[in-house]
């Protein structure tokens, strides 16, 4: 007997999109069938008639309960993003049913040292403030920072076979590894089977039109773009494609937002290169001149800088094409009082709430309009980071013996966002107005239904610890 049918839904699958009936087992999708195939004794049946039917979306990028510094948090050193309850709540209401966070230290201020505890350590501590407490499935790339000690290097291999197959670096911010510790990394990473995810801009570039635009008296936050520029991005996202390519690593640039680095990402793939990009849902719709308005002004900011209207255009074409393979929020969520405590290049904020939002926004922008169809959608939104990342085929795609984690979306359903729609600890949204052409009417988490029709149903105890490891063909060449 099946757990649950869902009939008569557009079915987004490998195959391509088309009526189909789902059956569920045991929290695994069992059986792909024509209309009409699934009958006998079901314990409940869904009607999805007139809806789509899509992978469970996977949030590849999220900060979620980590310390923001004093000086984006207005002088006060108390202050968190949203707990993973907060946030998990928001994913599911958003068909997110996964998301990656981080493991290990994001030193964001100066002088910060990197604990010296095991890296296994760290994930286990970190997997303790999550556990009981996510209504979606969790996992974490690991974060290197600064000048990574022999030891740290030697406990890289360890991490990876034990399930956390990514590893985090930054090549600008106080968090930033130097050049021949990066190279060190990238060989442990791929002699390991890992992946690398990548925040490039070039530090020399950045730290200079920082003091220079303070020097001018140009230092407010709607100038971050010159500091956070295009060609920082394209020096960095070239540097670190050459010590990929060096050292046989596979990249995952993380947050890409320049048209130099779109066109980066597409060189080093049309060489063969396993690079992947990501994209930010807000870097394909604002840009520099709404860092200048009144709302939602500075509050759309997100590190790297917001550019200008023809690098969205170029991530938006990127998402279309190829080159970038995955949307993500870089998922920050604070209160307005902190998110705009300060406002100059070096104060503001970063981060916004979005893991709720990036699915309709995506669907709104690229697919009512025309631009990609639901296949690729399902792949930007699930598919290609449970790829990338080394969650496929558990996760990321409807097919037999996958997770049955699933979202229902209806593309007819038209919203005006407000407050009132969205979930995350927060009392501001820069997604507040926006008007979505579709949007997830139920989520479900392997068979469990966690959000229907606007209720929560789903408990914080549901989400599980996801162990990884990336697929040797992903490591390759680039395969999405």
């Amino acid at each position: 007997m099946l757990d649950v049918i869902i009939k008569g839904g557009t079915v987004v699958a490998p195959g391509g999109a088309s009526v189909m009936d789902v059956g569920i087992e045991g929290g695994k999708i069992a059986v792909i069938a024509a209309p009409g195939v699934l009958e006998g004794e079901v314990g409940e049946t869904i009607d999805a008639t007139g809806k789509l039917v899509l992978p469970g979306g996977i949030e590849p990028h999220a900060h979620i309960n980590v310390g923001v510094p004093d000086y984006w948090a207005g002088g006060r050193t108390d202050v968190m993003p949203q707990p993973p309850e907060s946030a998990s709540r928001a994913a599911a209401f958003g068909g997110v049913t996964t998301y990656v966070d981080f493991a290990g230290a994001l030193p964001l201020v100066p002088g910060a040292v990197p604990p010296a505890d095991p890296i296994m350590s760290q994930i286990e501590q970190r997997r303790d403030i999550f556990a009981g407490h996510s209504y979606t499935d969790y996992t974490f790339h690991y974060i290197l920072a600064g000048a990574i000690p022999p030891s740290t290097m030697g406990e890289i291999g360890e991490a990876i076979q034990s399930g956390v197959a990514s590893f985090k670096i930054f090549t600008t911010f106080h968090a930033r590894v130097p050049t021949g510790h990066l190279w060190e990394i990238f060989k442990e990473v791929s002699k390991n089977g890992g992946i690398m995810a990548v925040h490039a801009e070039e530090d020399d570039i950045v730290t200079y039109m920082e003091d220079k635009l303070e020097r001018e008296g140009r230092d407010h936050g709607s100038n971050l773009h010159l500091a956070h520029n295009n060609i920082s991005e394209d020096i960095s996202f070239r540097k670190v494609t050459r010590l990929a390519q060096s050292t046989e690593t596979g990249i995952y640039f993380v947050h890409t937002t320049a048209k130099e680095g779109v066109a980066a990402i597409a060189e080093a793939r049309a060489a063969q290169l396993p690079v992947y990009g990501e994209a930010l849902h807000n870097y394909l719709e604002f840009t520099s001149d709404d860092y200048k308005t009144d709302w939602p002004g500075l509050a759309i900011h997100t590190y790297p800088a917001i550019k200008f209207p023809e690098d969205r255009d170029a991530l938006q074409q990127g998402l279309v094409d190829g080159p970038i393979c995955t949307t993500a929020t870089d998922e920050w969520t604070t209160y307005k009082s902190v998110k705009l405590a300060g406002d100059t290049i070096r104060t503001l904020c970063g981060g916004h709430a979005g893991i709720e939002t990036r699915m309709p926004v995506t669907y709104t922008k690229l697919v009512s309009t025309g631009r990609i169809g639901l296949e690729r959608f399902a792949a930007v939104t699930s598919t290609n980071a449970a790829k990338i990342l080394g969650m496929y085929p558990q996760k990321g795609v409807i097919a037999v013996g996958s997770d049955a984690d699933i979202v229902i979306f209806d593309p007819d359903l038209k919203k005006k966002l407000t407050m009132d729609d969205l979930h995350a600890d927060s009392d501001y949204s820069i997604w507040e107005g926006f008007e979505c052409e579709g949007y997830p009417i139920m989520t479900m988490l392997r068979g469990k239904t966690i959000v229907r029709d606007g209720q929560l149903l789903g408990d914080a105890a549901d989400g599980r610890w996801l162990s990884r490891k990336v697929a040797p063909s992903v490591l390759a060449q680039p395969t999405v």
